[in-house]
């Protein structure tokens, strides 16, 4: 059986409907960053997304090519993650959905290295026409989180955020949004195929001790 993140690492994947702190240890990341609207046909982030997932599939068919990866066993690809921000703005203004910018990611097993990924990119430029030289592979720390599972449009996650935050008010946290730290989405739901007040998204926030 195919290793499964949502399976194994439930913690993180499988949240509660209510507020609860994690704490999220470093993992590898395909990543792309860019900024504009997420919405915009064919724009930046729809790019990014079709970038990610073409070097990801690249990756796990792997042992079907010539490409050995050191360690490897087969894994089913997580679901898309996205870290979001705007200039001046602590949290997400969601009303203004042009000045967004976004790191939009996919983990990765950690055995897999740079080279690997290189090899990646350089098949799925070839076979799918398109540019993934905008990809890295990262390591991201998140540390210490409160997290919680959204179910309903995007644009309804403030109300999910205010619960976050009068919970780590109570429990003597406050958030650390920051440069280095960002608002933490994780997608559970194919937005394609899912009725919007259906839609299961794990919003996540780097938390501090308070004081």
């Amino acid at each position: 059986m195919a290793f499964d993140f949502k399976r194994e690492y439930k913690e993180f994947y499988a949240p509660s409907s209510k507020p609860h702190i994690v704490n999220v240890p470093p993992a590898k990341y395909l990543a792309v960053q860019g900024k504009g609207d997420p919405n915009e046909p064919d724009g930046a982030y729809q790019q990014a997304i079709s970038v990610l997932y073409a070097v990801a599939y690249t990756l796990k068919m792997s042992y079907k090519t010539d490409h050995r990866i050191d360690g490897f066993f087969d894994y089913v690809v997580p679901p898309l993650e996205g870290f979001w921000w705007q200039e001046g703005i602590g949290g997400v203004d969601y009303g203004d959905k042009r000045s967004f910018q976004w790191l939009s990611v996919l983990r990765v097993p950690d055995f897999i290295t740079a080279d690997d990924v290189d090899w990646a990119k350089t098949v799925a430029t070839r076979k799918k026409r398109i540019d993934c030289s905008e990809l890295q592979l990262i390591m991201i720390a998140e540390g210490l989180c409160v997290q919680i599972l959204h179910v309903g449009p995007y644009d309804n996650e403030p109300a999910s955020v205010a619960l976050m935050d009068a919970y780590i008010a109570s429990e003597g946290y406050e958030n650390d949004l920051n440069d280095e730290r960002r608002h933490h989405e994780i997608y559970l739901s194919d937005a394609r195929k899912t009725e919007p007040q259906k839609m299961r998204t794990v919003i996540r926030h780097p938390i501090r001790r308070r004081g």
